[in-house]
C-alpha cells in the first residue's frame, strides 16, 4: 500500500471505541492497525487503508461511536508521510 491513509477516531471510554471498529471493518476494506488505551477514559483507534476507504470508515466509526458514547475526536491523514508510521510505531 504505497500511498496508505491513516484514520484516528477517539473516544472517551472502551464502548464507543469498539462500537467503531464494529461499523469501520464492516463498511469499509480496511486495517485495524491499534487501539490505544491512552489513560484517564481516553481510547484511541488507528485504522489505515487506501483514501476512500478510510474516509468511509471513518464516517462511520463517528457515527457509531457518538451514538453510544463520548466522541472526542476524527482525523484521516491522506498519503501519510513515512515518518508518521514510525512515529506511532507501525511499519508503513
Amino acid at each position: 500500500m504505497a500511498n496508505a491513509a491513516l484514520g484516528f477516531v477517539e473516544t472517551r471510554g472502551n464502548t464507543g471505541s469498539i462500537v467503531a471498529i464494529d461499523s469501520m471493518m464492516k463498511t469499509a476494506n480496511v486495517d485495524l492497525v491499534k487501539k490505544v488505551n491512552i489513560g484517564g477514559g481516553f481510547v484511541t483507534v488507528v485504522i489505515r487503508g487506501e483514501v476512500g476507504a478510510v474516509k468511509s470508515a471513518i464516517e462511520a466509526g463517528t457515527e457509531a461511536a457518538a451514538s453510544v458514547g463520548e466522541l472526542v475526536c476524527v482525523n484521516v491523514i491522506p498519503s501519510a508521510h513515512e515518518d508518521v508510521f514510525g512515529l506511532i510505531g507501525i511499519k508503513k
